[in-house]
């Protein structure tokens, strides 16, 4: 949210240099903690630069492509949540045999480097520089601007969607591991440790082209359309997935259950660059996107409870859920397909 707000005050590539060099360094950081406090203190700074980084990222992109491409270009920058999802896996399997875990940390740092390269390589998009000389002989704009109309409702409707899709994506992605590894006779699927890791990182080929396909998708038939129709055919991957016996079904069912669980991602940029003014856009986008990373907390521990008392295969049906409705949701939103931004 801080990072939105920023990313509208002094530009989206300023905040994007400063959120990458606050993930950056402070996953450096991690390596030196010495107790389970430091670390999570410095985990907490991380996570503030990363969470600033899709917000002024999804601005800069929004306004430098046409519309009739803009979801395209959003698609591949969101896919770049799998490929760095496998990289990172890569790594930590090179380095951590071989250095310890604290060497997984130090390499983390490398995004900073980014920041040479996008200082002087990367302009701010045109439309940010007018709407920023305009409110000059004008109040600047602020954060409660999101809740009065007519962008109320949008910030509401977004908020919902965006909590209901993180919902069941952390409710289903952060314990597919762990359902993969736990023995058949506690509800899992019996996997040994190296085929669970090779069953993840091969989902990450239907995560990066879920996200790029979206975006193309989204960009002939419409955003809140596109939206549905990848939503609804994961909730119905998943009971599915969550029943499966066979190792080689589960491996068959991984991609596209990553594709469809995982493409949605590519909508929220799009649907709110088109729904809220530069002025506003990234302070919108950080604030929608990270209330629904707040409202998704609650996933992990309650798709765990409920594994634990009634397995796994039971336990998925609230990610399925939480599709459902957010598909739902989306229809409550005007279609902004091909809207020029102003």
């Amino acid at each position: 949210m801080l990072f939105g707000f920023i990313a509208d005050r002094i530009g989206r590539t300023r905040a994007m240099i400063a959120s990458i060099l606050v993930y950056s360094l402070a996953t450096a950081a991690c390596g030196f903690a010495q107790n389970i406090w430091q670390l999570a203190v410095f985990r907490f700074i991380l996570g503030l630069g990363m969470g600033g980084e899709w917000a002024s990222g999804a601005a800069l992109v929004s306004e430098t492509w046409p519309p009739e491409h803009r979801g395209k270009a959003l698609g591949i920058m969101q896919s770049g949540w799998g490929v760095g999802y496998a990289v990172a896996a890569a790594v930590g399997g090179l380095l951590l045999p071989l250095y310890g875990w604290r060497a997984v940390f130090f390499a983390g740092a490398a995004p900073a480097l980014l920041t040479l390269w996008i200082r002087t390589g990367i302009e701010e998009p045109k439309i940010w520089k007018e709407a920023r000389r305009e409110q000059k002989s004008q109040d600047a704009a602020k954060f409660r601007d999101l809740f009065y109309p007519p962008y109320r409702r949008y910030t509401v409707v977004v908020s919902c969607m965006s909590t209901l899709t993180l919902f069941g994506w952390w409710g289903l992605f952060s314990w597919i591991p762990a359902y993969l590894g736990q023995p058949v006779s506690e509800g899992g699927a019996g996997l040994s440790i190296v085929r669970t890791s090779m069953w993840v990182i091969l989902m990450q080929t239907g995560m990066v082209g879920g996200a790029i396909g979206f975006g193309f998708i989204a960009d002939r038939l419409g955003r809140r359309v596109t939206y549905a129709l990848f939503l609804l055919p994961a909730a119905a991957l998943i009971p599915i997935y969550g029943s499966a016996a066979s190792p080689l079904l589960l491996l068959l069912l991984g991609p596209p259950l990553a594709f469809f669980g995982n493409g949605h991602f590519s909508a929220l940029a799009p649907i709110t660059a088109e729904l809220f003014p530069t002025r506003i856009r990234a302070t919108a986008q950080g604030f929608t996107y990270n209330i629904g990373r707040l409202g998704s907390l609650v996933a992990p521990p309650l798709v765990g409870f409920l594994a634990q008392e009634h397995g796994f295969g039971l336990a998925f049906y609230a990610s399925s859920v939480a599709y459902t409705f957010a598909a739902i949701v989306a229809f409550l939103l005007p279609e902004t397909k091909g809207k020029v931004l102003k």
